[in-house]
């Protein structure tokens, strides 16, 4: 089936009611046929729902969904973006790792390598995604995974997916990809030889920013690098679960331990209501990125030509930077574009005359959003670390909407001639 097709109706077994939606099951636990029967799923000698901090029905069609639409073997569904994240770090390192991270990330995800897993006693390196070729110097044997992003947030540098998977399924690495900004409808990063998948949910894969939710793929691929000597926690007795082994048991052992270990003992589990919300926003994502990418390329081009403005990112511009990389990868360009102004003061002023695009630290929702990175999103970095990212203070981010593009290139157009 194709892509809009998987989107509508994959994963979906009707019950004996037979509606056409799946319906939300607002459930924290679910009854036993008796005590052998409970047993049994505590054992994991069969499948069933237990707790819904483990699993529940209406995430689990979003999972498959998902799943589907990134040419994954499953998928596990988290509270937030960060969460997954997160959650595909944790299950891959001890004290005394490290990762290599991308060094254009979203500022979350940075702060969250300097700080957090740093007081876990793991060690975040920085590769140039301009420069993939470093990350042969920079792997050791501690060496864990290769985080970066498919369309970086915000300085929307396209990620050469080729040298990437090359130097890492040499090296037996585990390669994570965020791809939210590009969505699996513009780039499949497990076709191009990524391992694991992560998607902040609450963006593109909604649409309409009601939903708090993140993703964790997993490929085919994945089980066998995690039989490696690097990575023996998926292939020692796991002792709360009576030395089951993972890779002996399971198929896709990346999505269940992150699910039987860490969503058991971290819990960061997504609202079954969430999980249907973002079923019907995936119903029409193929619809959306056309449109937002569309908008976006005819803003690029004008901002391009405005003299106020200093420079433009956008992947699909003629003369960007990414353009081969986004000729080679990507579908689409998505609705996200950043752009420099002359100083802070002016991107402030900017910002306080538009009319449309409203003022807030999200993307991808259907309305048109502006954003100051370097004071918001990005605000917890230092200087050395905004520089990497290149963030400048004049930098603005755009999230372009699905309102007419006339309207909001004349609404762009007043705010910098204002």
């Amino acid at each position: 089936m194709k892509d809009s097709t998987l989107a509508l109706h994959y994963g979906y077994e009707k019950d004996k009611e037979k509606t056409m939606q799946v319906p939300i099951y607002m459930s924290s636990a679910y009854e036993y046929q008796d005590t052998d029967h409970a047993a049994r799923l505590f054992n994991l000698q069969e499948e069933g729902n237990i707790y819904t901090r483990i699993g529940n029905p209406t995430t689990r069609v979003f999972e498959k969904r998902i799943a589907a639409l990134e040419n994954g073997i499953d998928a596990l569904a988290t509270a937030s973006g960060m969460s997954a994240i997160f959650y595909s770090i944790a299950n891959l390192v001890k004290n005394g790792d490290n990762v290599i991270i991308s060094n254009k990330l979203y500022g979350g995800s940075i702060t969250l390598s300097t700080q957090t897993l740093k007081q876990f006693g793991i060690k975040a390196k920085y590769f140039d995604i301009k420069n993939p070729e470093m990350l042969e110097e920079l792997i050791d044997e501690n060496t864990k995974a290769i985080l970066f992003e498919s369309i970086a947030n915000p300085a929307l540098n396209v990620a050469d997916f080729e040298i990437i998977s090359e130097i890492a399924n040499k090296r037996g690495i585990i390669t994570i990809c965020d791809n939210t900004i590009a969505t699996p409808y513009s780039l499949k990063p497990i076709n191009l030889g990524i391992d694991i998948v992560v998607h902040s949910a609450s963006k593109y894969l909604s649409g309409n920013g009601t939903v708090i939710g993140g993703c964790i793929i997993e490929s085919k691929s994945a089980k066998e690098k995690l039989k490696g000597d690097r990575y023996p926690q998926f292939n020692k007795p796991d002792d709360s679960y009576h030395g089951l082994i993972y890779n002996e048991k399971f198929d896709n052992p990346f999505i269940a331990r992150s699910r039987l270990a860490l969503l058991r003992d971290y819990g960061a589990v997504i609202s079954p209501f969430n999980s249907w919300l973002l079923i019907l926003g995936l119903e029409t994502l193929h619809l959306r990125i056309e449109r937002h990418s569309y908008n976006a390329l005819e803003i690029a081009k004008f901002l391009s030509s405005h003299k106020k403005v200093k420079k433009v990112s956008y992947p699909f511009l003629n003369n960007d930077e990414n353009y081969n990389l986004a000729k080679k990868y990507l579908k689409y360009g998505s609705g996200i574009l950043s752009f420099e102004l002359s100083s802070y003061e002016e991107a402030k002023n900017f910002v306080k005359k538009l009319k449309i695009f409203k003022l807030v630290t999200n993307i991808a929702d259907t309305k048109s959003i502006v954003t100051h990175p370097a004071s918001t999103t990005h605000q917890q970095l230092n200087k050395e670390e905004l520089k990497n990212a290149g963030i400048s203070e004049g930098l603005i981010r755009l999230s372009v909407g699905i309102e007419d593009v006339e309207d909001l290139i004349k609404d762009l157009d007043e705010a910098l001639n204002s």
